[in-house]
Parts: structure tokens; C-alpha cells; sequence
């Protein structure tokens, strides 16, 4: 099978297109034929090793010290089961799916092993492939923070970061949980966070929300610029902030806020559900979530999406497309 693959941490030069055996599912496995992927902030930061302050020395020890240990990178894919091992009782092959492989990665190549009791979902019917590649990333990374923060209805909630792939997951859910949203980002995304359901947009080029007198019960922070040193005056008493991207002082001086003051600050991984994914299915399902995709490249161009992601600048998500996807 083809692959994208890395041996060397750097810049997106390091992606080549490798041949690589064609995966054999195990007895409890299911082998996916891979219409579309994605690449996240996170493939970017892996590749790089360009991670959040005091995470360098982990992240090799995690990902391979002097080189990375697994050469494929890619957390999410849709496609279609095309094989299933002996044991497998919740798929067929024929099934179309989505799935989310986090740490495992392994997702940029044509096909895909996944246990079945793993993070795999069938895909939402009125979904294309390139929407439910999408699904997994953002949407279980915010629907974690905000069940953490025991988000409830009627409650305010401010998304800084409202226009990336967290962000517009994040800005959907809340509106899910019934809560009044305010999204923060740049002028060129204003009308894209309005539309997601957003109550109220704010340009940061333009506003400070930390210093428009507005507070908030709960504030999500997708891209590491609101850490409570700055933010804490917008929080409510018992507020929450919920820092999605914060470095290893920041999540420690997290648990010293939380147990200091009436905030509480939530910081540090996602868990990962697969009922969390059968979650987001049903919400797609239904019409009230679907992924935001930016950009969208060839599987051979996927180096050139590695360059969008870093730039800091893109809109939801980015996807990649395979040649064998033919279908809808």
C-alpha cells in the first residue's frame, strides 16, 4: 500500500510517499480502506516536535527519541471495512466508517487496521467521507473539555481560538448543551463562528475580551493565549477555564489554582471514548454538528498541508482526499 511517511522530525520536506505492506487485521481487528484522512495541529507538532513549553523531552521519550518510532502519521480516516478478523462481531466488511487512531497514528496510508472495539464509529449516512475524516480530532477533544467542565444549560461560554478545528467543534457542542456562546477570532472568521451558532463573535484585532467587563462560566482556550494569569477576571465565580493547549507550567499551576480558589482551570489530555465518537455520529446525524473543512489536498500534496497547518491560519479542518475515493 502507499503511505506518507517520515523518518526524521522537521519540516514537512521529511514526508515522503513510501510502499508499505498491506495490513493483515488481527482476529478483533477491521481493515479500512481509506477514502479520506486529515491532517491536525497535531500531526504538525508531532512532525516538528514543535510542541508547548516544558513537553520537548516527553515527546521523544513518547513519539522516538532519536527518530520517530511510528514512521505514519494521521489520527483520523474514513473509509469502508474491507476485511474483518475472525472475532469481529460489529462490522461487515462493506461497512462505511470513521475512526480516530490518536497515538497510534498510522492513518496517512491507503489502508487502516483498527481494533473493533476501538475509536471507530459507523460514518453518519449524510456525511461524505471527507466530512466524517474530519468528525473525530475537534469534536472529541472539546466535547471531553466541556463534559469536564460539567457544562449546563443557560450558561455562558466564551471559545477563544473559535474558527480551528477545536474551536468550531467546541462553539457547536456548547450550543448543543443549550449554552450562550461567544466565539473569538479574527476578523476573516467572524461570519464563519456566527454561522456555526455562535450568539456573539468577537474580532480579537478589535476587542480584548479580557477587558470588555464581560464574564463567563466557562472560557475554552484552543490556542494557548488565554491562560488565567490573563483571562481569570472574565471568569465568574466558579467559572471554569479550560486551556486545550497549555505547556507543563501551565497545567501544574492548574491544579494550584483549582485548589486555592472558588476557578477551577482544566488542563491536560483528552480522554478518548468510542462511545464519544457514536456520540458525534448521532449529533452529524441529526444536523446539529458537522466538521468545518478549510482546504482540501491530494494524498501526494499532503506535504503541502502539513505548510497550511503551520501557518496557524486555517479554518476547522484540513483534509486529505485518496485516489480510490470514488464514493459519497
Amino acid at each position: 500500500m502507499k503511505a506518507i511517511a517520515y523518518t526524521k522530525y522537521g519540516s514537512p520536506d521529511v514526508l515522503h510517499l513510501k510502499e508499505f505492506a498491506k495490513p493483515t487485521p488481527k482476529d478483533n481487528e477491521i481493515l479500512i480502506r481509506i477514502y479520506a484522512t486529515t491532517v491536525t495541529s497535531g500531526d504538525w507538532r508531532v512532525r516538528s516536535l514543535d510542541m508547548p513549553f516544558g513537553f520537548g523531552l516527553i515527546s521523544r521519550l513518547v513519539f522516538g527519541i532519536s527518530g520517530p518510532r511510528q514512521p505514519i502519521l494521521g489520527t483520523e480516516l474514513a473509509g469502508e471495512v474491507e476485511s474483518v478478523g475472525k472475532d469481529v462481531r460489529n462490522f461487515k466488511v462493506g461497512d462505511r466508517v470513521f475512526a480516530f487512531s490518536s497515538f497510534g497514528m498510522g492513518c496517512h496510508a491507503e489502508y487502516k487496521c483498527m481494533p473493533e472495539n476501538g475509536m471507530v464509529a459507523l460514518k453518519p449516512p449524510n456525511l461524505t467521507y471527507e466530512e466524517a475524516a474530519a468528525l473525530s480530532f475537534g469534536g472529541t477533544t472539546a466535547l471531553d473539555f466541556l463534559r469536564r467542565a460539567n457544562i449546563q444549560k443557560g450558561e455562558k461560554v466564551l471559545v477563544n481560538g473559535a474558527s480551528g478545528a477545536v474551536g468550531t467543534a467546541a462553539v457547536q457542542l456548547a450550543k448543543h448543551f443549550e449554552a450562550e456562546v461567544t466565539g473569538v477570532c479574527s476578523t476573516a472568521n467572524l461570519e464563519l463562528v456566527k454561522s456555526l451558532g455562535a450568539d456573539r463573535a468577537i474580532d480579537y484585532t478589535k476587542e480584548d475580551f479580557t477587558k470588555n467587563g464581560e464574564t463567563y462560566d466557562i472560557i475554552v482556550d484552543t490556542v494557548g493565549t488565554a491562560l488565567f494569569s490573563r483571562s481569570k477576571n472574565s471568569l465568574k465565580e466558579r467559572g471554569r477555564l479550560l486551556l486545550v493547549i497549555a505547556g507543563l507550567p501551565d497545567i501544574l499551576h492548574s491544579l494550584w489554582v483549582s485548589l486555592t480558589g472558588s476557578k477551577k482551570v482544566i488542563a491536560g489530555p483528552a480522554d478518548e471514548r468510542a462511545e464519544d465518537l457514536r456520540f458525534l455520529a448521532s449529533l452529524a446525524e441529526a444536523g446539529e454538528f458537522k466538521p468545518t473543512i478549510d482546504r482540501r489536498y491530494p494524498f501526494e500534496q499532503i506535504a503541502e498541508a502539513h505548510r497550511y497547518v503551520g501557518t496557524g491560519r486555517k479554518k476547522g479542518n484540513v483534509v486529505i482526499t485518496l485516489e480510490h475515493n470514488n464514493k459519497k
